[in-house]
């Protein structure tokens, strides 16, 4: 099996576990960060993270905190495919010669490129899986009249091409999300190398444990969200922004909009949950990723 194939297979299983661990809280991260800015002297639909838990349970039920993981689930395969695809192929391109272990510095342009490619891929089903997860906060807002209901992942991709610009509608908020993935992938893959690195006590870390590896991939997905979550927040408040009125004019509107209406702790909501999410998610992905290219040879 070629090196190219062991990666998608391992990015494959690692995204699915990715996805299994992670999903419920990136829910409560996007309800967050999408409900709308309550009027003056009223409290926002959620008073946080918990009180979203339980709203979600109580009206949607256990199934309410993996709404929009349709979307992800079709596409985890290639996404998670297409970034450790790449990011191997860019360590083949820089690495001196076969079995030479790359540095930290290397590992952080392989993730760069490696979120460059994955970006064309995220951006539509991002857009599917936040119109989803927060169609139920925007349905009590102000604009309730004017909210789309959707039956699921089919139908967002349906009415979005129907309606608002064809192909071109799926890819709105393609600029947050580039500036999301780009540096946050080349953080990520960096700090991932350079805990397994301290760990090791060296460049070679094919000894490490499993416990190391969830160590390691836990920290890298954490530095992930810590390093990009603002970004994250204003492709969200884009995406689910609405097409025939919208609030927002682009990204940088979006962040001027949402700091001058709630502050920098604004660009913060969900913050909670995303680091929540980011650590086992993520230790997840990289043991699977890890434990099944090690299987392949």
């Amino acid at each position: 099996m070629g090196d190219v194939l062991k990666d998608l297979t391992s990015g494959t299983v690692g995204g699915a576990a990715q996805l299994i661990v992670g999903h419920p809280f990136d829910t409560i991260k996007v309800k967050l960060q999408s409900q709308p800015v309550p009027p003056p002297g009223q409290p926002p639909k959620y008073a946080g993270a918990i009180d979203a838990v339980k709203q979600t349970l109580a009206a949607e039920g256990p199934r309410g905190l993996y709404k929009g993981m349709g979307a992800p689930l079709a596409t985890v395969a290639a996404f998670n495919a297409v970034l450790f695809s790449v990011r191997g192929q860019m360590e083949a391109l820089l690495r001196s010669e076969p079995g030479v272990p790359l540095t930290v510095n290397q590992q952080i342009i392989c993730g760069a490129g490696a979120g460059v490619a994955v970006s064309i891929l995220a951006c539509p089903t991002e857009l599917i899986k936040c119109r989803l997860q927060a169609q139920s906060a925007l349905a009590d807002s102000a604009s309730a009249g004017v909210a789309v209901k959707y039956g699921g992942p089919l139908d967002v991709a349906r009415q979005v091409l129907r309606s608002e610009g064809g192909v071109r509608g799926l890819f709105k908020g393609l600029v947050p999300t580039l500036a999301r993935e780009v540096p946050g992938n080349a953080v990520m893959f960096g700090v991932y190398e350079a805990v397994k690195q301290y760990l090791a006590g060296g460049t070679d870390t094919s000894g490490l444990g499993r416990g190391s590896l969830i160590v390691a991939g836990g920290l890298a997905g954490g530095s992930f969200w810590f390093s990009v979550y603002p970004t994250d927040v204003v492709k969200s408040v884009i995406q689910v922004d609405d097409y025939k009125n919208p609030k927002f004019s682009g990204s940088i509107d979006a962040f001027r909009k949402i700091v001058a209406s709630e502050g920098v702790k604004g660009l913060y909501k969900g913050f909670g949950p995303a680091m929540a999410r980011s650590v086992p998610a993520n230790a997840a992905c990289f043991l699977a990723y890890e434990v099944t290219r090690s299987s392949l040879g």
